[in-house]
């Protein structure tokens, strides 16, 4: 079926990319499939990570089915472009329909990206993963591929502003191998070994980004463990609480 919506968004964001000038290092795409279903895997540090696992999987001429928030699928720019691009909406109160909406696609050949901790990071380190995406792959029979983007928070994350000028700021990925999801497994214990394979790769997109915080006023992007002010996982929990 022609893709009469995603491709062209595609090209727009490209050029986007040029226009502010993004520094982009991807390594690891031929860890993607170039055919058949796949579950790919991320971290999630920024509103924009999805447009950058898709742009992970261009080289194998694979186009990613997200799934998403429902809220976004009703706004008046976002909802045509999501819903034309067949993106998979999740109402966490009607959950099932989405991953039944997932299962589909996976056994039909798609790759469904997936991120296992549901909402974005504001420490900039791993949350827990939910099992979700380990029992897609068990029951579709497809593998996982972990992946890990670093840098996208620099451009639109929660609680920051957006900066969409000409920064030249740098975007690393890094794709894995395949973590496959054998049904005579604990979907509990093929969660814990994609954490630990995404948490290699988030360790190797920062060991090579290749930029440092200009100073403290700036070190909001960087994970506290790493020298940045960015609030630790404890902080937060702290903050939530009261």
């Amino acid at each position: 079926m022609a893709e009469l919506v995603y491709r062209p968004v595609v090209g727009f964001a490209k050029t986007l990319f040029k226009v502010w000038d993004l520094k982009i290092d991807c390594k690891g795409s031929e860890n993607i499939p170039r055919s058949g279903g796949a579950v790919l895997v991320s971290n999630h540090i920024s509103y924009m990570d999805f447009i950058f696992n898709g742009l992970a999987a261009l080289p194998q001429n694979r186009l990613v089915r997200f799934m998403a928030k429902e809220s976004v699928f009703r706004h008046k720019i976002s909802g045509p472009l999501m819903r034309g691009m067949k993106h998979i909406p999740v109402d966490r109160r009607q959950g099932e329909t989405a991953y039944t909406h997932a299962l589909d696609s996976l056994r039909s050949g798609e790759i469904v990206g997936v991120f296992p901790e549901a909402t974005i990071s504001q420490s900039f380190t791993l949350k827990s993963f939910k099992s979700g995406a380990a029992r897609l792959a068990q029951e579709a029979g497809v593998p996982l591929i972990p992946m890990a983007v670093w840098g996208t928070q620099r451009l639109w994350t929660k609680g920051q502003p957006r900066n969409f000028k000409r920064s030249h700021t740098p975007i690393t990925i890094r794709v894995g191998e395949a973590v496959e999801a054998p049904t005579d497994q604990y979907a509990g214990a093929i969660t814990r070994r994609l954490r630990e394979g995404v948490q290699d790769l988030l360790d190797a997109a920062q060991r090579a980004y290749p930029t440092r915080p200009k100073g403290t006023e700036d070190s909001w992007w960087l994970p506290a463990h790493l020298g940045g002010t960015a609030p630790t996982m404890e902080q937060l929990r702290a903050a939530e609480a009261l």
